[in-house]
């Protein structure tokens, strides 16, 4: 799949899928920011030898990792989890992705 075809489904048919279940997740912020399509970002991977830019990057934002636990511990958290991980099986190669759980520091 392109990056467009893989940016246009993330955008207008995964997220809104996201966004129906993102209440009872307990989710407080979802952010996509898609990778454009710029000469910065070549120079950039070759200047610092880096690995090829990533389509996009979703910001999934909880209260807390005890909170996602604790939604993802229900049944229902489970059920939501595995429609989800189906759809993605849509648009994502999970096994070239890479996913965290990490702590902002704003400075």
């Amino acid at each position: 799949m392109s990056r467009e075809e893989f940016q246009d489904y993330w955008l207008n048919k995964h997220a809104p899928f996201y966004m129906s279940f993102a209440e009872k997740f307990g989710t407080k912020k979802y952010i996509q920011s898609h990778t454009i399509s710029s000469p910065m970002n070549d120079i950039l991977q070759q200047s610092r030898n880096m690995q090829p830019a990533y389509d996009g990057v979703a910001e999934v934002w909880f209260e807390s990792e005890e909170a996602l636990v604790a939604a993802m511990s229900t049944e229902k958290g489970q059920q939501i989890s595995q429609q989800l991980l189906d759809d993605e099986s849509n648009f994502i190669d999970h096994t070239k992705s890479s996913a965290f759980i990490v702590n902002e520091h704003q400075l």
